[in-house]
């Protein structure tokens, strides 16, 4: 077991030097300065992993590859994104870096209404608040058929909710939704993120299961191939949000994921945190 810290480059106000020095020895990070799907060049690889290793710390661990939307939407132009993917999980065995993290969340990835939501401990933490994130989705980002993803409770709740909300807690929730998550590969606006979302009008679980197969069959034997070993994240949270599909959230899923290719590159991240969300996700069975 290795105590790992995740880390956002150069950019991140949580520095090397503070990582080692809370007595982590790993880094989980990515390139995350491209996110277009193009590969990873390997000298961008070996200079991040030197930047590391610098501060006497090991990139152990890589989180995200980003899967391209064309990918998950099964478009024409997968075959291409497919490609410069496996380019990357190359590049990287070549540096030495095996262990690689990606997810199959459309859209938008880990989902949080509150990054610094207060404890009674005094410290912070982040937090889903379920009627804060209705309460956006149906009456500010005013998403086509919202209403229907949720009970009439729910939906008297969430216009209570935004009635009590400031015009600056309902933008702050709106940056942390869609405008500005760490993880997030792309910013959207209001606009932005309908156009998105109208890209899987036509994708249920269904269509976007057998997307993940496809990717599965074609990323999972070149990292058997060279050594690396894929585990793919739950969704985050692991139902739907923005009346998205989401494939990656159960027991069942992860079962059809390992059974889809059966190889000892096709492995899962058994996050705790994400699978534990559903009461139906028995975690020690």
């Amino acid at each position: 077991m290795e105590q790992c810290w995740r880390w956002y480059g150069p950019d991140d106000p949580v520095t090397l030097d503070h990582i080692k020095q809370a007595g982590a020895t790993g880094i989980v990070t990515a390139l995350h300065n491209i996110y277009d799907g193009s590969a990873w060049p390997l000298d961008t690889i070996l200079e991040r992993k030197r930047i590391i290793e610098a501060a006497g710390l090991t990139w152990s661990v890589v989180e995200s590859i980003p899967v391209h939307n064309s990918i998950k939407i099964g478009a024409a132009e997968r075959q291409r994104y497919a490609g410069w993917y496996k380019d990357t999980i190359r590049a990287l065995a070549k540096a030495g870096i095996s262990t690689i993290c990606y997810n199959f969340m459309p859209v938008v990835d880990w989902t949080r209404t509150d990054l610094m939501y207060r404890l009674p401990t005094t410290g912070y933490a982040l937090r889903f608040d379920a009627i804060d994130f209705a309460a956006y989705d149906v009456f500010v980002l005013k998403r086509k058929n919202a209403e229907a993803s949720y009970s009439p409770a729910r939906l008297k709740e969430a216009e209570a909710r935004l009635k009590s909300l400031s015009d600056e807690q309902i933008e702050k929730v709106e940056r942390n939704l869609i405008a500005g998550l760490p993880a997030t590969e792309r910013k959207y606006n209001r606009d932005t993120m309908r156009d998105a979302l109208a890209d899987y009008d036509a994708i249920g679980p269904a269509e976007l299961r057998a997307n993940l197969a496809w990717f599965l069959s074609e990323i999972i034997p070149v990292a058997e191939e060279v050594g690396a070993r894929m585990c793919i994240h739950p969704d985050d949270p692991p139902f739907s949000l923005f009346g998205l599909p989401r494939v990656v959230s159960t027991a069942a899923d992860a079962r059809f994921i390992l059974e889809t290719v059966d190889s000892p590159a096709n492995g899962l991240t058994f996050c705790t945190g994400s699978y534990g969300v559903r009461a139906d996700n028995d975690l020690v069975a």
